[in-house]
């Protein structure tokens, strides 16, 4: 199978930010994950004192409230290193971050048409996503006077005077009059930013996913020799999840390689020059079944191959001083 040009493939970063390992990074993000699903719980708060929400609000907030107890509950896996538990955490943030993003998209561009709607002097269209309770608690929407210029008309009257006779125009709110607008330039590059950042932490924790699970293979074939005489690490990690293997059992086995089993490349291939994710965090936790007396594996090595030194004959001792 032909691999795949290193600018095709996606990115694994070995370490968050240069500064700490990828398991640090996966439990400060996971952390900061926790903070902003806490807000779900002040939503459903302001729906028991009595505020109106949309339905695409009311979801928001109950999704906040289950990703929540979600991730509470994975968090503690990412020190125990437990394969199941991690890999459907890189999973979550993935899916979780296209949610956000979906919500954000949506009240963002409501939010553009409210403060279009404020320089336009007209409400919010009804069919905007959150738009009627936006309407109701930004306080500069639906103005009373429902124009956004003044035209007058002036004619010539008997005598002195002039008949005059104002008109107002009004204009829709709009996204392209919005966005000319000079305070939503600044938001849109903030979101992007954001948005930016949110992907490196998706690379970073399914980097951290596939450490664990890579590192688990090895530390289950520890028992293994293998001694390649061309200097290659071995290509591609087994399957933690295989039936028949000890975490392939019941519906977890099954989930597990279903997900292992999108995006298996990334998963499970590997390369020559990635030998450093077989330590995670720069130990084994079996790396006692490794340690022996000194020359060991060549000792083994001589006597496979018939090269050792020559057996002592028999009878031969050392004679008494």
């Amino acid at each position: 199978m032909l691999s795949l040009p290193r600018w095709v493939r996606v990115p694994r970063p070995r370490t968050f930010l240069y500064l700490m390992t990828l398991r640090t990074g996966t439990e400060m993000i996971s952390l900061s994950m926790i903070f902003n699903k806490v807000t779900g719980f002040y939503g459903l708060l302001a729906v028991l004192a009595g505020l109106k929400l949309s339905p695409l609000q009311l979801s928001m907030y109950i999704y906040s409230v289950a990703a929540l107890a979600l991730t509470a509950f994975l968090m503690p896996h990412i020190r125990k290193q437990t394969p199941f538990q991690c890999l459907a955490l890189a999973w979550f943030y993935l899916f979780d971050t296209i949610i956000n993003t979906a919500f954000t998209t949506a009240f963002a561009v409501t939010w553009l048409l409210a403060v279009s709607a404020d320089q336009s002097n007209k409400g919010i269209p009804s069919a905007a996503p959150g738009g009627s309770t936006i309407d109701e608690t930004a306080g500069f929407t639906s103005p009373k006077f429902n124009v956004s210029a003044v035209n007058v008309i002036a004619s010539p009257a008997s005598g002195a005077g002039q008949d005059a006779v104002a008109y107002g125009t009004a204009a829709g709110a709009t996204l392209e009059q919005s966005v000319g607008i000079e305070e939503s330039v600044p938001s849109i590059i903030v979101v992007g930013i954001l948005t930016l950042i949110r992907v490196y932490f998706i690379l970073v924790v399914m980097a951290y996913a596939r450490q664990v699970l890579r590192q688990n293979m090895y530390s289950a074939s520890s028992t293994k020799l293998h001694l390649n005489t061309d200097g290659s690490t071995d290509a591609r990690a087994e399957n933690p999840f295989a039936i028949g293997s000890p975490q392939g059992q019941g519906w977890k086995g099954k989930l597990g390689r279903l997900m292992v089993k999108v995006g298996e490349g990334y998963w499970l291939g590997g390369q020559v020059d990635e030998a450093w994710v077989k330590g995670l965090d720069g130990r084994f936790k079996t790396q006692r079944t490794f340690n022996g007396p000194p020359g060991t594996i060549e000792r083994e090595r001589r006597a496979r191959s018939g090269t050792g030194p020559p057996v002592p004959a028999k009878g031969l001792g050392i004679g008494k001083l």
